[in-house]
């Protein structure tokens, strides 16, 4: 299977204005985080949900972020991470 990212990549997640079936949550969009695994290639739920075949697969990553990236108020610890499954459609590298 071919991917864009490998473990310990930085990216950047989309923060484009989608609408409907959506897995990826807004509040982490435009956030930056670190590849943390590839979980595999799955059918993409964003047009399944729709009565597309969900094709072609995507492969889906779990992205690790710092709490106090996502969270411009959070009060826990600097250590603090928040992981999220995201499909390699809504990454790009970071610059």
């Amino acid at each position: 299977m071919r991917t864009a990212f490998k473990i310990g990549d930085p990216v950047v997640v989309s923060n484009r204005d989608a609408r409907g079936h959506m897995r990826t949550p807004s509040y982490i969009r435009g956030k930056t985080g670190v590849i943390e695994r590839l979980c595999g290639s799955f059918r993409n739920p964003e047009t399944l949900a729709y009565g597309g075949d969900g094709l072609p697969k995507q492969p889906l990553y779990r992205v690790r972020f710092l709490q106090s990236h996502v969270w411009s108020d959070y009060e826990g610890t600097l250590t603090d991470t928040l992981d999220i499954e995201i499909y390699e459609h809504w990454l790009t590298p970071t610059s």
